[in-house]
């Protein structure tokens, strides 16, 4: 059957920022196809018409925030600066998660929003990472970083900086008197500044304990 004219990307959006808000809220259990119609102000049919049904719901809700981050992401463009650019993806990671907090959370928190196997992956999934470890390189080339160390290693440390200010942020859990946003930045220069200053292998390191 065609969908219906009504039945278009502007309702699809709505259904699937709705469900995200839901989704963070109270979790995958609470999210119901008919209140979700009924809080978008269209039908179950469309629900189905547009996802097929609470399965297919989850993967597009999943897809979206992939996508979107991605886009966030992409807009950092490389520059002769490798190791500013580090900073400024890692900034660009806050900004989505900032302004995106439902999508967020379905990317990095509710395991249950996911494809079933990671052959079922959008390509995007693995894009979100690749500027980072690709502006590390970049930097090893020019000298910001130690050539000796793995640069997915370096790509990984601030990315889980970055994931944990964030988390921080958006579970409600700053320490008292110390607002992450004030610090966040100082703290991804401070760790892209350490490894700037390192030329000793990941390896060695683990080894010399």
């Amino acid at each position: 059957m065609a969908r219906l004219k009504t039945h278009d990307e502007a309702l699809r959006l709505r259904l699937l920022h709705r469900a995200a808000a839901t989704v963070f809220d109270r979790g995958t259990a609470a999210l119901s196809l008919r209140q979700l119609a009924a809080d978008v102000k269209t039908s179950t049919t469309a629900v189905y018409s547009l996802f097929g049904g609470k399965a297919g719901l989850l993967g597009s809700l999943y897809e979206e925030a992939v996508r979107l981050f991605a886009e966030r992401l992409a807009t950092v463009r490389p520059t002769d600066d490798p190791a500013g650019d580090v900073i400024r993806i890692g900034l660009a990671y806050r900004e989505y998660a900032v302004a995106n907090p439902h999508l967020y959370a379905i990317l990095f928190s509710d395991r249950s929003v996911q494809c079933p196997s990671d052959s079922d992956r959008p390509r995007e999934v693995v894009e979100t990472y690749r500027p980072l470890v690709d502006a590390v390189r970049r930097g090893q080339r020019a000298g910001q970083f130690g050539s000796a160390t793995d640069p997915e290693i370096v790509a990984l440390s601030v990315w889980g900086t970055a994931h944990g200010l964030v988390s921080l942020v958006l579970s409600g859990n700053e320490p008292p008197e110390l607002a992450v946003a004030d610090c966040y930045e100082r703290a991804l220069r401070a760790l892209v500044a350490g490894w700037r200053h390192s030329e000793e292998p990941v390896a060695g390191l683990a080894q010399g304990t």
